[in-house]
């Protein structure tokens, strides 16, 4: 078991650089298979789910290369890098158990496989334990489409001769089932409409790498998104968006450490309601050409947060909004209204001496201006680096277990991390 020890008492002060979103890095990866050829993807996060997802493809009948970015001017790591996608005429319609089952987004390839060859064998997936989040979106949008769709031995299995373009009304705006059915309606024969679609930046920048490939796409970033199906597609080189979770991240750990940072590559009109939250706790937030500089001088003052779909805070940084929580001044209050296992690290905040009361899908958070340094566990990769900000404000060295949950979402963690004046080392223990 790999640990962090964070050595608390220290103000992020610096630069960091974001590279391309986690959340939409893997699904242009599973959209590389809607056309044979070579498909070119930069700034790609060096990532533990890149590396599953790139297995995913490869046993799928692609050949896929990671070429990683030099350093940085002074030594500092790039934390991304390019994906080559060399996709057969005839890829394989089956993924594998053993790769799904540990990482929900491979089920992204469910979309383009039905679309593309008629049919689609595809584990049930795995993933993160942050609460239920079904399929039935996606395999009702499916069948709108044409396809059959049963769920067979742990396997999802989607058939369909021909795709036909229909009105598809989801029940949630789902970004999973939005990214998969707008995939599948690419191919089909006429026009589809996603009603209720997710708006986040990362269907934004899947929709314009599909247009880029001769899809016909239109309403991207509304709740209503219209495909008009074309015969094939082409592949092309495209650059993912910057992640919007790992700037957030930092963002909040700036405040929380009352530090001063600034985050290239950082869109602040990705993350409007979490920023103004942060000038809500009395921190500076400066958009710049290319990022956003986020400096905070007092302790932070305590801010209510409510998680929904984009534009909304998102639920991704929740775990960091209780950790800021925990330490401003005052009580806040943490609704959480998307995932309902979000909650769950908060007994590890606790063991730092946070005072978290659970109600529900509310948190109760009173602050504390230090918290006590203890080991902690893991339980996913957002609380794994919510975490890793808490223990930056402990009286000692604080233990973060089990961190493969943070590397499956941020790069060079901690390279990044000591780069910006954290003591931070990483260490094994055994399992």
């Amino acid at each position: 078991m790999d640990c962090f020890e964070v050595t608390g008492g220290t103000p992020l002060r610096g630069r960091v650089r974001i590279t391309g979103a986690k959340n939409s890095a893997l699904k242009l990866m599973a959209a590389a298979l809607l056309a044979p050829g070579r498909t070119t993807l930069d700034e790609v996060p060096d990532i533990l789910d890149v590396e599953i997802m790139s297995e995913v493809l490869r046993r799928l009948g692609c050949e896929v290369t990671f070429e990683r970015y030099p350093l940085e001017p002074g030594g500092s790591p790039s934390g991304g890098g390019r994906v080559l996608i060399d996709v057969p005429e005839q890829p394989s319609s089956e993924t594998d158990y053993d790769l799904v089952r540990r990482m929900r987004a491979s089920i992204s390839v469910l979309g383009p496989l039905v679309a593309r060859l008629g049919t689609a064998k595809v584990a049930l997936p795995g993933g993160d334990a942050i609460g239920s989040r079904g399929l039935d979106m996606h395999i009702a949008g499916l069948e709108r489409l044409g396809a059959t769709v049963v769920n067979e031995h742990g396997f999802l299995i989607a058939t369909a001769p021909k795709l036909v373009g229909t009105s598809i009304w989801l029940d949630f705006p789902s970004v999973g089932a939005t990214e998969n059915l707008v995939m599948a309606a690419v191919l089909a024969q006429g026009t589809t409409i996603v009603d209720n679609a997710a708006r986040e930046p990362e269907i934004v920048d899947l929709c314009r790498m599909l247009v880029a490939m001769g899809a016909r796409i239109e309403g991207a970033g509304t709740s209503t998104i219209t495909v008009e199906g074309v015969r094939d597609l082409r592949p092309v080189e495209y650059s993912t968006v910057p992640d919007r979770i790992v700037a957030g991240t930092w963002a909040i750990g700036a405040v929380m450490t009352r530090g001063d940072l600034v985050i290239e590559r950082a869109v602040p009109e990705h993350l409007t309601v979490a920023l103004e939250k942060l000038v809500s706790a009395g921190a500076t937030v400066e958009p710049l050409a290319d990022g956003v500089r986020v400096a905070m001088a007092d302790r932070p003052r305590g801010v209510d947060v409510v998680t929904l779909p984009f534009p909304g805070f998102p639920t991704d940084l929740q775990p960091m909004a209780v950790a800021l929580a925990a330490v401003s001044t005052g009580t806040a209050l943490i609704t959480e209204n998307v995932f309902e296992g979000r909650f769950m690290f908060v007994n590890e905040l606790v063991r730092l001496g946070a005072d978290v009361r659970i109600d529900g899908h509310h948190a109760v958070v009173r602050g504390r201006e230090r918290l006590s340094s203890a080991p902690v566990l893991a339980t996913d990769i957002r609380a794994g680096a919510g975490l890793v900000l808490a223990g930056l404000l402990t009286d000692g060295v604080t233990e973060v277990q089990d961190v493969r949950h943070v590397d499956r979402g941020y790069p060079d963690f901690v390279e990044q991390l000591r780069g910006v004046g954290v003591q931070i080392e990483r260490t094994e223990r055994p399992g």
